[in-house]
């Protein structure tokens, strides 16, 4: 199954390969990153995206720098790729970790090329469990809708919320796939269709402004997340707000996948979760044609905030959280969940 792999660090030539993310459907391209600025910009232009897999990602870039450098340029190259992209919360857990280890590690490349591959063993592995928890939530032939891209190409497992439409299809339940476009960088359209078509989901494609058409037809509406503050509002793509209102006014259940690693638990509610305001000529053009007056101003921000009581459940690695609120997700931070709260 998935027949690809995002990103794959290369110890004997000190190199991160990547599948390219801009280039999908068209082709299918890798790319070799050999230094911290090779990784900084592949975050920022979104090469490589998903929060969980630019956390990885960055761990790997802050290891080819150890690879020939000591404490105060490794610090220093953690601080640079932190700030690539401010939403996704998995960035900083993955560099703080790093940091940990470079402060007490005597060998620095070996202690931080260990660290970089447990990050990443920890994420396929809360990829399998989010999966199998999440199947539980699929009945056989389920119409599911999904916003931006969450599965393979933003981790190191199977996905977040595309992880547990694999689990149901590996469990017979056939599940089929609403997939919003989302604009402007069409991750739906373009990396959803590719990945769920290439593992043999069967997949409809719709423009962001066909949800409410649609969102009677769904049995479940399922997203992933970048940031998840401590009372259970949300960051995910932009767009996402928005599905949750629909979702609600037709009775669907509405759930969110993500690893213990996206929550931010410093964070009290969405509104003091950072909005990633991305370049105007996102919008401003399309195929490099102009589609916007020049004199008009643009709006761009890359996430919305869900509010937690707009969300039926998240599902984590450690379980669900039903009807998520501040006093589920500090039970969650203090003691884990045992499969559901």
């Amino acid at each position: 199954m998935l027949g690809f792999k995002p990103l794959e660090y290369r110890q004997t030539a000190n190199t991160i390969v990547i599948l390219d993310q801009t280039q999908l459907p068209e082709k299918e391209m890798y790319k070799h990153l050999k230094t911290v600025d090779d990784v900084y910009e592949a975050i920022k232009s979104m090469k490589l995206r998903g929060a969980p897999l630019i956390g990885i990602a960055a761990a790997y870039g802050i290891v080819l720098t150890a690879h020939s450098n000591e404490l105060e340029s490794i610090l220093k190259a953690a601080d640079y790729l932190e700030s690539a992209r401010p939403t996704a919360v998995n960035l900083s857990w993955a560099i703080k970790r790093m940091k940990d280890v470079a402060a007490k590690s005597k060998n620095l490349f070996e202690g931080l090329l260990k660290e970089a591959q447990a990050i990443e063993q920890e994420d396929r592995s809360a990829c399998q469990y989010i999966g199998q928890y999440g199947s539980e939530l699929v009945k056989a032939h389920a119409k599911i809708m999904v916003h931006c891209n969450a599965g393979a190409l933003a981790t190191a497992g199977i996905g977040t919320a595309l992880g547990i439409i694999y689990t149901a299809e590996s469990q017979n339940k056939n599940p089929v796939v609403y997939a919003c476009e989302t604009r402007p960088l069409l991750q739906g359209a373009r990396l959803t269709s590719w990945e769920l078509t290439k593992n043999r989901i069967k997949t409809y494609v719709i423009s962001d402004n066909m949800a409410a058409t649609y969102m009677p037809e769904m049995d479940l509406a399922i997203v992933g997340a970048d940031c998840i503050a401590l009372n259970g509002d949300t960051a995910n793509k932009i767009g996402t707000r928005g599905l949750a209102i629909i979702a609600r006014y037709n009775n669907v259940p509405f759930y969110v996948a993500a690893p213990l690693s996206t929550f931010d638990f410093s964070i009290e509610t969405g509104a003091d979760i950072p909005i990633e305001m991305r370049s105007e000529d996102e919008l401003r053009k399309f195929n490099n044609k102009k589609i916007v007056a020049d004199r008009a101003g643009i709006y761009n921000p890359a996430f919305d905030i869900t509010p937690a009581d707009l969300i039926s459940g998240i599902v984590t690695e450690k379980g669900i959280i039903e009807r998520p609120d501040r006093t589920k997700i500090e039970r969650l931070k203090n003691s884990g969940l045992n499969k559901y709260l």
